[in-house]
């Protein structure tokens, strides 16, 4: 386990993560953060892409898991439910718990594990903490509030580094 937060590779959106891909490099279990990973802030409904996505997934023998930090009562839940997939909320990223709580209820081992992402220091850094590989997505959308920018512009330099060790 390590506290870096570098992820391994970084994609410009989670239907660029090939499973099949996934599959052959042994995942069983892709965790996916919910707000600017799959849908934009604030969005309540999979889009049909998304929806793709899982079920290739699943054709490919693995399980989508919701897990996120949000604060909203319910949402995760509601949106999770829509994909029919299991969800965690108010998981305490980047802590480890969430992500081994995660696991055990799934049944899998950290290294049968992806973690998907937007944000470098609660994604990338949790996962990489929990012994689960981090895969890290562009942002969907930005615009709002202020503090985006200067968070993803602080993660920048280790964007840069994870797009130099892609796992795919």
């Amino acid at each position: 386990m390590s506290l870096s937060p570098i992820p391994r590779g970084v994609y410009p959106s989670v239907t660029d993560i090939s499973p099949k891909a996934l599959a052959e490099k042994g995942v069983r279990l892709v965790l996916a953060d919910l707000d600017n990973t799959l849908v934009p802030y604030k969005v309540t409904e999979p889009p049909a892409e998304i929806i793709a996505w899982k079920e290739a997934l699943e054709g490919a023998g693995i399980a989508l898991f919701l897990l996120s930090n949000s604060r909203r009562p319910g949402r995760a839940q509601r949106f999770a439910e829509k994909l029919n997939i299991p969800c965690q909320g108010h998981s305490g990223k980047p802590k480890r718990a969430g992500y081994l709580k995660a696991m055990e209820r799934m049944g899998v081992r950290p290294e049968e594990t992806v973690m998907v992402g937007d944000q470098i220091f609660t994604d990338t850094l949790g996962a990489n903490n929990a012994g689960v590989i981090p895969l890290l997505v562009e942002p969907i959308r930005l615009a709002g509030n202020p503090g985006r920018y200067i968070r993803y512009a602080a993660e920048t330099p280790f964007r840069l580094l994870g797009k130099r060790r892609p796992f795919l």
